[in-house]
């Protein structure tokens, strides 16, 4: 290996989880400023022909079924990311439809395309996998060529409920020597006692429209601001339906919020929704 997660500079190991159309240049920048040690795109084909911004250094997560584009991709971004990650995990409909993340099963293609990202990296690589019949053989692959393991113990049928399963976690904690970085319910109240079994944290939906929850854990001086969203969100040029979705998810914790989503949730533009905002 030519890199390894202990090596690359961060400020903590409380980190931003990958999350699809929460995880924008804007929300990421401001979850950076609250104190996130690092910060996780979305799931991103390496296909895509749509400039990906990576201002705040991210780890960047790939979704695939095959090695097509991967070598393209990663050289075009590899000096603007902190590390690389494969989605083996995500439980969507979506992922479902088209094979990637948990749905990915064919163990000789995962390990081609691990494969062929170690290839082009020497960024530190992981993979971010589910509890599943699989996680064993996944594991195995990724001792070979990456950096460490996300594990994300619920079962790709339990989606996003029920309770993660910690022994699980631990039990492939106990079983590699690669730093474990664990995601499933990260909040406020458990985060340190996940820092003592596990290398580092992922904070996913706890973090959704609450930036300063990085603050809250880092003592990182923070103002929550959705102005300071907007502006961010001009700068990069972000489709107003991603805006209007951080609209609503910033109301958490705003007085009379149920009110306020619910005239978020007419506005058609950028006006509209500016004779909104709440801070």
């Amino acid at each position: 290996m030519n890199s390894s997660l202990e090596k690359i500079k961060i400020k903590n190991r409380i980190f931003l989880a990958p999350m699809e159309d929460i995880n924008d240049i804007a929300f990421r920048l401001l979850c950076k400023k609250a104190g996130c040690g690092l910060t996780f795109t979305g799931m991103i084909n390496p296909l895509t022909k749509k400039k990906i911004p990576l201002t705040d250094k991210p780890a960047l997560q790939l979704f695939c079924t095959n090695t097509k584009g991967i070598k393209e991709f990663m050289k075009k971004y590899d000096k603007e990311v902190t590390l690389w990650n494969l989605n083996l995990g995500c439980p969507a409909k979506t992922a479902k439809k088209h094979g990637f993340g948990s749905f990915m099963k064919d163990i000789a293609m995962i390990e081609e395309i691990i494969k062929e990202m170690r290839r082009n990296t020497k960024k530190p690589l992981t993979v971010k996998i589910r509890k599943s019949d699989i996680s064993f053989d996944i594991l195995k692959i990724a001792e070979k060529y990456c950096n460490g393991i996300c594990i994300h113990p619920r079962t790709q049928a339990q989606g996003y409920s029920g309770e993660p399963d910690l022994k699980f976690a631990e039990l492939i904690k106990s079983k590699t020597k690669l730093p474990i970085i664990y995601s499933g319910n990260v909040n406020e109240k458990n985060c340190k006692e996940l820092l003592k079994k596990f290398d580092y944290v992922m904070i996913g939906r706890e973090a959704i429209g609450r930036p300063e929850i990085f603050a809250n854990l880092t003592n990182t001086k923070f103002i929550k601001s959705f102005k300071e969203y907007l502006t961010l969100a001009k700068k990069y040029n972000l489709y107003f339906r991603n805006i209007k979705a951080q609209a609503m998810y910033f109301t958490k914790g705003v007085r009379d919020s149920a009110k306020l989503r619910n005239k978020l949730s007419t506005v058609k533009n950028m006006r509209e929704l500016k004779k909104l905002i709440f801070n």
